[in-house]
């Protein structure tokens, strides 16, 4: 009796298993994929999603087709893979905000450490802190000098909780430096006052700031990855300036929801790492001032939840609230 219950007990297990097995042969032949991108139309996330799609759609002789679902600092977007069917037909390509979101965001609508399978990070990217072309500050040890003589140092980022906010907080706490926080509505406002010379420094993205350096509008002093960015190889890094070990960089990646069947995950991966390697897209996504990572989903997650659990602490210790 006890065997006949263990077989029944296995049947009815192996039956409950069976759609997601059959889900996970036939991908991706029933329908279209789906990449959700979490912020607006002409932002960085939609230009990333959107380089990838069509490589991905001849790779896998499927549609793959880019859906805008802004707001929230791309959890509302995120919250709807998360809290979706987990059948391999919907993922979510997001920026750095991810890591932030939840310290940030009070009741997010999911978990984002249990309910997102991370798929792959897809590249990190420099914040550069600049300053306009007639400004004091000549190197970026002008600006710390300045901080730790409190002369009243200022900073634009493109908003409260913003990587640029944190990097720049963290910064400080660490450093013994005082400045003022001045956030804008995105990244054109900021420019925009900038280069006029209403804030003395910005912190942006290389995307965003490097068109304004070419035109010696802004002057570089430093960039918040460990390494030195190729796109302005002559800018030194925080971590050269004083900081050793500072790192903060901007990254985007691809999620799916936790249900998602792990081969699926896998596939995606693959399928990813691969359009990461072809030459055009490899240059395109250089042209956003991205370096490609790639790698496997289990350096995803670890990635993932390092950002997590540092900027968690950055914005409990400097009391940071979301705009």
């Amino acid at each position: 009796m006890k065997t006949r219950r263990s077989l029944l007990a296995l049947g009815l297990a192996l039956c409950a298993a069976a759609p997601a097995f059959a889900q996970a042969g036939d991908w991706p032949k029933r329908q279209p994929i789906k990449l959700v991108a979490v912020f607006p139309p002409g932002g960085s996330v939609d230009q990333v999603a959107r380089i990838l799609a069509p490589q991905l759609s001849q790779q896998l002789g499927q549609n793959v087709i880019v859906e805008n679902k802004a707001g929230a600092s791309g959890s509302i977007g995120t919250a709807s893979v998360a809290t979706g069917p987990g059948d391999g037909y919907t993922f979510a390509v997001v920026f750095d905000t991810h890591g932030v979101n939840p310290s940030l965001i009070p009741n997010l609508p999911f978990d984002t450490r249990k309910d997102l399978a991370p798929v792959i990070l897809l590249g990190t990217a420099p914040m550069v802190v600049a300053t306009p072309a007639g400004s004091e500050f000549k190197t970026f040890a002008d600006v710390v000098a300045a901080a730790k003589a409190k002369k009243n140092v200022s900073y634009g980022s493109v908003g409260s909780g913003s990587l640029g906010h944190l990097a720049m907080a963290l910064l400080g706490k660490s450093g013994g430096l005082e400045w003022t926080h001045v956030p804008y509505k995105g990244g054109g406002p900021l420019m925009q006052d900038a280069i006029a010379g209403h804030v003395p420094l910005s912190v942006a993205s290389i995307f965003v700031t490097k068109p304004h350096i070419e035109s010696k509008r802004l002057r570089p002093l430093a960039v918040t990855t460990s390494r030195r960015s190729p796109e302005l190889p002559d800018v030194p890094t925080v971590a050269e300036s004083g900081y050793p070990g500072f790192d903060a960089p901007a990254w985007w990646g691809v999620l799916a929801s936790a249900k998602t069947p792990p081969e699926i995950v896998r596939r995606m991966n693959d399928e990813i790492n691969k359009a990461l390697k072809v030459p055009e897209i490899a240059s395109r996504l250089a042209g956003q001032g991205m370096t490609v990572v790639g790698g496997a989903p289990d350096a995803a997650r670890s990635f993932i939840d390092h950002q997590i659990d540092t900027w968690a602490v950055v914005v409990k210790d400097n009391n940071i609230k979301a705009d």
